[in-house]
C-alpha cells in the first residue's frame, strides 16, 4: 500500500469513529481538561469552541482521537484539528431553512468565512509542512470546487486571476505529496482528480464550498492587489478566515503558522508586510499567551463612495 491510500484508509478509520461515538454538542466537553490538562505543557487555560482534534504520538506509533477545547488543542504538539465538514456526518436543518443563492454582488457571509477555516486546517494535516504557498492556495481551490467523485476543473480564467496560470511545478509539488493526480490541460482548463478520499466525504454541499472558494480569492475585509505574493495573499486569507469582526481578529502564532506552513519568525515577518501595504492597521504579539492581535483598517460605508480611500500614513506595527 503506497503512503497515499495508507493516509485515505486511516483517516477514514478515524472518522469511522469520530462518527460512531458522536456526542450533541451540549455534551462535548474537554476531554484535555477532564483529564488536568495533561497533554500538553502548562498554558492559559481552556478556552474556545470543544472541537475535534488527531493527536500523534510515540513518533507516530498511536493517535488520540478526542474532543479538545481549541486553547489545548493549540498548546498540545502533534495536533491537528478535524473540521466538521470533512466528518460527512448529517446536520439537522430547521424547518424552512433554505441555502442562500450564491448571487453576484452578494456579500458573503460567515458560512464561506468558516468553510475556508475548516479546509485550511484539513490541508494543513493533510500537505506536507514545506508545501509552499502558492500550491497550498491551489490546493485550497480545488477541495473546495472539487466535486462528489474528488474530480476539478479549474477554468484558465481563474488560473489567471490568481497568478497561477501554467505555473506546472505546482501541480507537480501536489502531485508528488499524493493529494492528487492532474489530468492536463484540455480546452482552457485544467483538471485533477484528488486522491484523499477525505475530500470526498464534504458537507455542506457544492454551491456553498463554490462560494466559499470565491470568497478565498478577496477575502473580505482584507484588500491585496492580484500581483501580491502568494505567501502574503496566504496570510491575508488566514487572517480573514479566523477574524469576527471586520475591525479586528486574534489567534495564536503557532496556528497561524502551522496554516500557512511558515515559521513563527517568517509569519511575524509577513504581518509586517501587510501593514506596509497598509491591509493592516497594526499587529501585536503577546508573548505570554503565544497570541497574535492584527487590526484592518475602517473602510468607508459602501453607500457613501465620493468619500475617499481609507487614510495612507497607518501606524506602524505593534510588535514586540
Amino acid at each position: 500500500m503506497d503512503a497515499s491510500s495508507a493516509r485515505s484508509t486511516a483517516l477514514t478509520h478515524l472518522a469511522s469513529h469520530a462518527l460512531a461515538d458522536a456526542l450533541p454538542g451540549h455534551l462535548r466537553t474537554c476531554q484535555c481538561r477532564a483529564l488536568g490538562c495533561s497533554w500538553h505543557p502548562r498554558s492559559r487555560g481552556c478556552s474556545g469552541p470543544v472541537l475535534l482534534a488527531l493527536t500523534r504520538r510515540a513518533g507516530g506509533r498511536s493517535w488520540r482521537l478526542a474532543d479538545t477545547c481549541a486553547a489545548c488543542a493549540a498548546a498540545t504538539s502533534g495536533t491537528a484539528l478535524v473540521p466538521d465538514t470533512l466528518l460527512g456526518s448529517p446536520r439537522r436543518r430547521s424547518i424552512g431553512h433554505a441555502v442562500r443563492p450564491a448571487r453576484h454582488g452578494v456579500t458573503p457571509g460567515p458560512d464561506e468565512r468558516t468553510r475556508v477555516r475548516e479546509m485550511l486546517t484539513y490541508l494543513s494535516a493533510a500537505l506536507p509542512q514545506f508545501t509552499s504557498p502558492a500550491a497550498r492556495m491551489l490546493a485550497l481551490q480545488c477541495a473546495l470546487r472539487s466535486n462528489s467523485r474528488g474530480h476539478v476543473t479549474l477554468p484558465d480564467g481563474l488560473l489567471r486571476s490568481m497568478r497561477l496560470q501554467r505555473r506546472w511545478e505546482l501541480w507537480l509539488e501536489l502531485t508528488q505529496a499524493g493529494w492528487l493526480q492532474a489530468s492536463g490541460m484540455q480546452s482552457g482548463t485544467m483538471s485533477a482528480r484528488l486522491l484523499d478520499t477525505t475530500v470526498l466525504d464534504q458537507v455542506p454541499g457544492r454551491c456553498v464550498r463554490r462560494r466559499a472558494a470565491h470568497w478565498a480569492l478577496h477575502p473580505t475585509p482584507l484588500v491585496l492587489p492580484a500581483s501580491a505574493p502568494a505567501a502574503l495573499q496566504l496570510t491575508a486569507v488566514v487572517l480573514a478566515s479566523h477574524s469576527a469582526s471586520s475591525l479586528d481578529g486574534t489567534e495564536d502564532l503557532a496556528n497561524i503558522s502551522r496554516l500557512c506552513g511558515h515559521y513563527p519568525q517568517q509569519t511575524k515577518e509577513l504581518l509586517d508586510r501587510l501593514v506596509s501595504v497598509h491591509t493592516l492597521v497594526s499587529w501585536h504579539y503577546h508573548r505570554d499567551t503565544d497570541q497574535v492581535l492584527w487590526r484592518f483598517p475602517q473602510r468607508p460605508p459602501a453607500s457613501s463612495p465620493g468619500q475617499g480611500s481609507p487614510p495612507r500614513n497607518s501606524p506602524p506595527s505593534d510588535r514586540q
